[in-house]
């Protein structure tokens, strides 16, 4: 089913499209939030996978399994653009006059809090992670990736993944340590870097 659906995609059948958006959209949506903790960029990430699938499908190879990590892998790449054009305009932000900005209370009023919560426990200890960590770490513990599927996502080597999460998860879990060093963390730490199951296809 998943190679006659490569087959349908790199055709450019618009159905084919319909059933793999309706697939793997919460799946993208779920693995740009992680990436990026902000809801809006993960809602615009998923438009733009989508968009930028269908640009590149008769790259997708004929013969496989489930084209998920096709998906999160230009996921990831539009999350990594999409960074660098943010980026660019806060430096052209920062060099206009500036105002006082005006508190925005919407935030604040947030009523999707299960996933945001979660992220919130580690987010410090996610910022101290190289980017490569982040991500190889997003598509391993959080979207229930193997290995050889993350590396297909990232195009890497499947060796390179594995160090890479071997480093994210020993660095992730020494920034959690208490100060002191002894003791025990409040809460249950391992929940932020339990796997979500989202059911691979």
């Amino acid at each position: 089913m998943d190679t006659n659906l490569r087959k349908r995609i790199r055709a450019g059948d618009h159905d084919a499209f319909g059933e793999l958006f309706d697939a793997y959209a919460r799946s993208v949506y779920n693995h740009a939030f992680r990436l990026t903790g902000e809801w809006a960029t993960a809602e615009d990430t998923v438009s733009l996978t989508f968009l930028d699938a269908w640009r590149l499908r008769e790259r997708l190879d004929p013969e496989g399994g489930s084209v998920r990590p096709w998906l999160l892998g230009i996921a990831t790449n539009v999350t990594r653009n999409t960074r660098r054009a943010a980026r660019r305009h806060t430096a052209a932000m920062a060099r206009l006059p500036r105002e006082e900005p005006v508190r925005d209370f919407a935030d604040e009023l947030a009523g999707r809090l299960d996933d945001a919560a979660q992220l919130a426990a580690v987010r410090t200890a996610l910022a101290r992670l190289r980017r490569a960590e982040r991500e190889v770490l997003a598509l391993c513990v959080w979207s229930g990736l193997d290995y050889r599927a993350a590396a297909e996502a990232l195009g890497v080597p499947v060796g390179t993944v594995r160090s890479r999460l071997s480093r994210a998860r020993a660095k992730l879990a020494k920034h959690m340590e208490p100060p002191s060093g002894r003791g025990q963390v409040k809460g249950d730490r391992t929940t932020a870097v339990r796997p979500i199951r989202e059911g691979n296809r």
